[in-house]
């Protein structure tokens, strides 16, 4: 490979690299509404996204965010019901975290089997139809509404335990939780994306109770190991 061709393939990457994690934060900033509601129901973006390395789920989730700055709402191209289909389809991508996590590949399964209903929005509709049409691959296709829908109790799930799950707490600032364990461990978790913290060890036997102290700063955890 020559050089030439070293620096022109770095160089795409670098634009690429720079198009899926600053182009909806561009056309927020500028104003241009209504490419970021068409970029963030297109499923090749989606898909580009999640399997990029240096990006996945949870900075996907995120550009969803981006429209809830105070100052869109003077915006011309503020469109209340299009922000509706974005919150569906960041809520369905919520709750697919933990499996995009271990299998990027389920992303149409999960997508059409959450948000598969005939009241949903026409963005959305748009949306299923893109996946059928797009997604080239093998993949298990719902007929019917068929995973846990977008709006619901469930928000996201966290996987981490071996074992069952016996009590949380949560941090005075709602920023953490604490799960205690079966498999003898605490885990840490940040609530905003997911993601665990840290573990904490040292009991012999199920931790059956867990509390956190007013100021957030020690946890208190109760074990059958005596």
């Amino acid at each position: 490979m020559t050089k030439t061709e070293k620096k022109s393939r770095v160089n795409k990457s670098y634009s690429r690299k720079a198009y899926l994690g600053r182009y909806p934060y561009n056309l927020v900033s500028s104003g241009n509404l209504e490419k970021y509601y068409a970029t963030l129901t297109d499923f090749d973006f989606l898909v580009a996204k999640i399997n990029y390395p240096e990006f996945g789920v949870q900075p996907l989730i995120e550009d969803y965010d981006l429209i809830d700055d105070a100052e869109t709402l003077n915006y011309p191209e503020y469109n209340s019901e299009k922000i509706k289909s974005l919150k569906l389809i960041q809520r369905a991508l919520r709750l697919s975290a933990h499996i995009l996590a271990v299998d990027k590949g389920q992303l149409a399964s999960q997508l059409h089997g959450r948000l598969l209903h005939q009241k949903m929005p026409e963005e959305i509709q748009a949306l299923l139809a893109q996946i059928k049409q797009k997604t080239t691959t093998p993949w298990l296709c719902p007929l019917t509404a068929s995973l846990t829908p977008p709006g619901r109790n469930l928000i996201r799930t966290l996987t981490g335990h071996s074992s069952w799950v016996n009590a949380v707490a949560v941090t005075p600032n709602g920023q953490q939780v604490i799960s205690a364990s079966s498999d003898y461990t605490l885990k840490v978790w940040n609530l905003p994306d997911g993601q665990e913290l840290f573990t904490l060890t040292g009991h012999s036997n199920s931790v059956k109770a867990v509390a956190v102290t007013p100021n957030g700063q020690q946890v208190i955890s109760a074990s059958g190991d005596n």
